[in-house]
């Protein structure tokens, strides 16, 4: 089993349990070692749960987060390139 199908299987106990149950589940609806299994493809549990789909994110992922510091920082550079050009030609 690779590990993408690993991951997919964390995915599926997490959403059939959703199912069974009509609600979110919860780290104490599983067994133990089936939480580590999840927990260890998934990320904490919190985080599994948004990688299932079955939980919008709260927060902007670390990933996310840079990407749009790195965006804001491209547009800060530009706009200086900008403003000095604008002073050279005056």
């Amino acid at each position: 089993m690779n590990s993408d199908d690993k991951r997919e299987r964390a995915v599926r106990l997490l959403t059939d349990m959703s199912d069974q149950l009509g609600r979110l589940p919860k780290k104490s609806d599983f067994a133990p070692e089936e939480v580590c299994f999840i927990k260890q493809k998934l990320g904490p549990f919190p985080r599994a749960l948004e990688q299932a789909g079955l939980k919008q994110a709260v927060k902007p992922s670390a990933a996310l987060k840079s990407k749009l510091k790195r965006k804001r920082a491209a547009l800060r550079r530009k706009e200086l390139r900008n403003s000095i050009k604008t002073e050279e030609e005056t």
